[in-house]
């Protein structure tokens, strides 16, 4: 590495760092009401600084199950500690200067900014190493819509750490084969799953690629995969020890559980195979037998013993799938949503992925190809559930900036057509613009603040409410709240839903039968039942019309868009 490569990371980074500061003072003075309140852009945030709490309150580390959500004893969450630790340290840190609060308030607006900044420094360093532009690329990264929205002041959950933790593979995939490249990729294969199953295809693409530069190139794919081999088992073997938790042995494949962790070890016996057998065998012909066979078997022996990650997340209810999950944005397909959503999601990962095409078949470069495996593999869970659109958009900023280059010796309107066609934001514009204004109804959410404070002033009980609220209840009152948006709460989601959808006598005893102390009704908290029932016959729709039952107390004040009550007679939660 020259002095010109080290002036031009110096450079990227100085920027990198600089975009994030300057863009993460403007998102907290946008939100800083919401912010100071620790109001977040999220029910994942609300809930992530709660499991925060929890943990710094006397909960063990290796508890990660949230106890005041859904029917005793609480529900065992599908996620991990790691995405705690930067939060929680800078709470722990400035709790003696700031108090708890401000301490808060500074952690969900860093914790965030951090992560962001580490993204560009990461997706510039892959431009580099494609001859592109790491000024660009961190310009690009910067304007990267939908991506930039999990990376905002308050965005605590886990998405924008697996995002970078992908990037960093991504890198290394592309970088020089090294024994520390291999390293780096296999750690970051590791706290990616120990996350969470979301980029799931994408550790994959990454191996895959490894796996198959193994095979064309004898020294250098040796070294890497022996680094890779070597990073997978032992973090596997040291995550089992370190973030083992309270639901390792639940019977699902949603987070980092004991069948997750089998079938990553039986997975990494690919890996491992393949770096033994490669020390003796040179031959394309012999490595792409080992590749085929040796792999072949460790990934047959995963999934044999594991069929459970072939649908990490379970069999959903079915009236839950329809009322709840399929009106969830992220699982939607990107072909399922109206025009301008869809142009707003996936159009830079669109576009990126002609350019990424073009790149690949102009400079035929391995890292090339290996960068359009990832766009295509991103592009292909967008079209499943838009969650991918972050990452497809991201991985497609070093293609998006080889168009630049080449469109900037032909003037300058070819110069800012490719500017806009490769800026996410320009997208988004695009979007909204093409979206029909939806009316404004601040304030009278589910989540308003006014709701939340309303039943924090309420002594501790159960709340039955729609699921969006739950969150914000556990963040903002001592309640219990019976549903969540989370896969792993069928029966409260279900007893929720039940409640509500019963005729008032059954809804009565429901609720006696789940403990319920409280019920909290918004105007927006059903839309997904449609059309209201004209009997009024039903618990939603008879309070939703004023018709208060018997059995019921309004505590709320007239005309509040959230409407609470409580039991006449509150019922003694029992053990289900």
């Amino acid at each position: 590495m020259g002095p010109g490569h080290l002036r031009n990371v110096r450079r990227d980074s100085l920027l990198a760092i600089g975009m994030a500061l300057l863009m993460g003072i403007a998102w907290t003075l946008r939100d800083h009401a919401a912010l100071g309140a620790l109001r977040l852009p999220d029910t994942d945030d609300l809930m992530r600084l709660q499991q925060i709490r929890d943990w710094l309150g006397g909960q063990a580390f290796t508890d990660l199950a949230q106890h005041r959500l859904g029917p005793a004893p609480g529900l065992q969450m599908h996620w991990s500690r790691l995405a705690d630790l930067v939060p929680a340290a800078l709470i722990l840190a400035l709790t003696p200067l700031l108090g708890t609060h401000a301490a808060s308030v500074v952690a969900v607006v860093v914790s965030p900014l951090l992560l962001f900044a580490a993204m560009l420094i990461v997706i510039a360093a892959i431009a580099r190493r494609l001859g592109q532009s790491g000024f660009v690329a961190v310009i690009l990264g910067a304007l990267a819509f939908p991506a930039i929205t999990l990376f905002t002041p308050g965005r605590i959950d886990h998405h924008a750490l697996q995002i970078v933790l992908v990037l960093a593979l991504l890198h290394a995939c592309v970088g020089r084969g090294t024994l520390g490249q291999g390293a780096i990729a296999g750690m970051a294969t590791v706290l990616s799953l120990i996350v969470g199953m979301e980029t799931a295809p994408l550790l994959a693409a990454g191996g895959a690629a490894i796996a198959l530069r193994w095979r064309l190139d004898a020294a250098a794919g040796q070294a890497r995969m022996a680094g890779y081999a070597t990073a997978l088992l032992l973090g596997l073997s040291a995550a089992a020890a370190v973030f083992r938790t309270s639901g390792w042995d639940v019977a699902a494949c949603d987070g980092f559980t004991a069948i997750l962790w089998r079938a990553a070890m039986l997975a990494a016996l690919a890996p491992a195979t393949m770096a033994v057998g490669g020390f003796t065998i040179q031959s394309v012909a012999g490595r792409t037998a080992v590749l085929i066979v040796g792999g072949g078997l460790a990934l047959a022996a995963a999934v044999v013993s594991a069929p459970a990650c072939l649908h990490p997340y379970g069999q959903v209810d079915p009236l839950l799938a329809r009322l709840w999950l399929a009106h969830v944005n992220e699982a939607q397909s990107l072909l399922a949503l109206p025009l301008g959503k869809a142009v707003a999601a996936g159009g830079m990962a669109l576009v990126g992925l002609g350019a990424g095409i073009w790149f690949a078949w102009t400079t035929r470069t391995a890292a090339a190809w290996i960068i359009l495996g990832f766009q295509v593999t991103a592009v292909a869970v967008t079209l499943v559930q838009v969650r991918g659109a972050p990452l497809a958009a991201l991985t497609a900023v070093p293609a998006l900036a080889a168009m630049i280059a080449a469109a900037r010796p032909r003037g300058p309107l070819a110069l800012v057509v490719a500017w806009l066609a490769a800026s996410g934001i320009a997208h988004a514009g695009l979007g909204d613009r093409l979206t029909p204004a939806a009316p404004v109804t601040a304030g009278h959410g589910c989540t308003a603040a006014a709701a939340a404070a309303r039943l924090a002033a309420l002594p501790p009980g159960m709340v039955a409410a729609p699921i969006d609220f739950g969150p914000t209840l556990l963040a903002t009152t001592r309640h219990h709240v019976l549903a969540g948006p989370y896969h792993r709460d069928t029966q409260g989601n279900r007893a929720m839903y039940d409640l509500f959808r019963s005729p008032t006598p059954q809804a009565e005893a429901l609720a006696r039968r789940w403990g319920v102390d409280y019920v909290a009704l918004c105007k927006d908290g059903f839309a997904e039942l449609g059309a209201r029932s004209k009997d009024r016959q039903l618990l939603a729709d008879s309070l939703m019309a004023g018709q208060v039952p018997p059995w019921l107390r309004q505590i709320s004040p007239p005309g509040a868009s959230t409407r609470v009550y409580t039991l006449t007679q509150p019922a003694r939660r029992t053990t289900q």
